[in-house]
């Protein structure tokens, strides 16, 4: 049985090879056999290295693990204005809590269901995948007409934007960016937001768990999760928020102690799942399973459309052998359940677009300190101060040692884009209808990008994805061609310098 379902799960993920344009989906599959989630990019990094140079392109890392791949024009288009097509290598590690994936080890294992492309149980790696596909296949192809090309390939894109914080000017020598990390076909943005970390840390201050109490394990999880700029106007369920509007709930009705909390695992993803144990007085003990399951039903309820699959447990476990102390558990329950979460909000100026959010991303017990992390990304740097000097209040009201680093800009639009012209016009001879100009509530790297170089044209553009940052991630097939077709007559259509 063991050899069969191998059998068949790489017919699943090698059946992508066949799909069309078939030099991007060959690549795209090639990227999907080597492990790439942030941090971990040097068999990523070696593999576009030894792919450049087998190309006989000039092919480059700067010290920061950035990979430059240079191709001269084709004939008769050296007077066009240099490209940079730009992508980043890495991808986010989210699986769901049944599959045993290692991403530093493991292949994605993808499949073909319809019009879509989908991964067995984790994030696909289409963002940036199929951007990073796409680019390889212009730097391999003889047919394909453009004008000077650079590729860069930034690392570390997911977890801190390290590659674009790095990149050093002068390095690169074109005019027009165009990056390849947008999530709908058709679309065209000219502006993102720009984001800051919060890091909040408790001293947890343990003591030996009381006797005469039971102990629970209380789990929150079936949340679809997301990515906490694309998705955030979805108004899913944050497992963090939920769990602790529980446990605030159950520290005032029933002195419960808590022991241990573990929710989500990625700044830039909505939590989907959280985990606490608590201990409740024997004389409550057999009051808490009725709770949570009441408890349960109203967060359903409010999540019905939204979030339909949420489920909340309590199953007994093991007594631990220490718990948070009181003054503490008070403070981090009281901080993390009044803590802004969600669109804060919406811009004045493009209808629809969040202006302003926070995602509570992270709450863990780790050894003997506790730690809440949130991304906060705003398009109005004033406003995203703003929101940090609020959630920061929070915590310093609650004790807890605040810092905010790692804080990028947005790229502001600028309508007047002579690229911009350029793409709508191509779009519309090709598919017969005007692509919409937006801004995305996601940290795109052209915010870090346009301030290093900051006479650069910039757009960005990519095919149809739904659900990245989460293991229902997915792409769609025919989009993909979409974008590629356009890409190409696009680098055909560049202006003379």
């Amino acid at each position: 049985m063991l050899t069969i379902k191998l059998t068949e799960d790489i017919i699943m993920s090698d059946a992508i090879r066949n799909l069309e344009p078939k030099a991007v989906w060959e690549n795209f599959y090639q990227l999907t056999q080597i492990p790439r989630p942030s941090k971990h990019e040097d068999k990523i990094q070696t593999f576009m290295m030894n792919f450049g140079k087998n190309l006989g392109l000039e092919t480059i890392k700067d010290e920061v693990g950035n990979i430059i791949i240079r191709k001269p024009a084709t004939a008769g288009m050296e007077n066009r204005k240099g490209v940079i097509l730009q992508c980043h290598l890495d991808m986010v590690p989210q699986a769901n809590s049944d599959k045993k994936h290692d991403f530093t080890k493991d292949p994605i294992e993808t499949y073909i269901d319809g019009e879509w492309v989908k991964a067995k149980g984790t994030t696909l790696g289409a963002d940036n995948g199929m951007g990073v596909a796409s680019a390889m296949a212009v730097l391999a192809s003889k047919e394909v007409v453009h004008g000077p090309l650079e590729c860069l390939f930034t690392c570390d894109e997911e977890t801190g934007m390290t590659g674009a914080f790095g990149l050093k000017p002068g390095l690169l020598h074109g005019q027009i960016l165009m990056n390849l990390d947008s999530e709908d076909e058709g679309e065209l943005y000219v502006g993102c937001a720009g984001g800051i970390d919060g890091s909040f840390m408790f001293e947890a201050k343990l003591k030996d768990a009381p006797s005469h109490h039971v102990a629970y394990k209380i789990s929150v999880t079936g949340l679809k999760g997301g990515h906490s700029g694309l998705d955030i106007n979805l108004e899913r369920g944050n497992a963090n928020k939920i769990m602790f509007r529980f446990l605030h709930q159950a520290l005032e009705k029933y002195h419960i102690r808590l022991a241990d909390i573990s929710g989500g695992s990625l700044r830039n993803a909505i939590p989907r799942e959280a985990f606490a144990t608590i201990l409740v007085p024997e004389f409550y003990a057999n009051e808490i399973p009725g709770c949570v399951e009441r408890f349960e039903k109203i967060v359903q309820h409010e999540l019905a459309s939204a979030d339909p699959g949420i489920t909340i447990k309590a199953v007994s476990t093991e007594m631990p052998a220490k718990v948070i102390s009181d003054g503490v558990q008070s403070r981090l329950t009281k901080a993390v359940y009044g803590c802004p979460n969600g669109v804060i909000r919406m811009s004045q100026d493009m209808l629809g677009l969040v202006e302003t959010s926070s995602n509570l991303a992270i709450v863990n017990l780790e050894g003997e300190q506790i730690w809440v992390h949130c991304l906060l990304r705003s398009s109005v740097d004033s406003a995203k101060e703003d929101l940090a000097n609020s959630i920061g209040s929070v915590f310093k009201l609650a004790d807890a040692h605040v810092e905010f680093k790692g804080g990028y800009p947005g790229w502001k639009p600028n309508i007047d884009s002579e690229i911009l012209r350029i793409m709508q016009a191509t779009y519309q001879t090709l598919y017969n209808k005007i692509p919409e100009v937006k801004a995305i509530h996601a940290g795109l790297e052209c915010g870090l990008l346009g301030g290093v170089y900051p006479t650069w044209d910039m757009i960005s553009f990519g095919p149809t994805m739904r659900h990245p940052h989460s293991p229902d991630e997915k792409v769609n097939i025919e989009t993909v061609g979409k974008f590629y077709t356009w890409l190409l007559t696009s680098l055909k259509n560049i202006p003379k310098k």
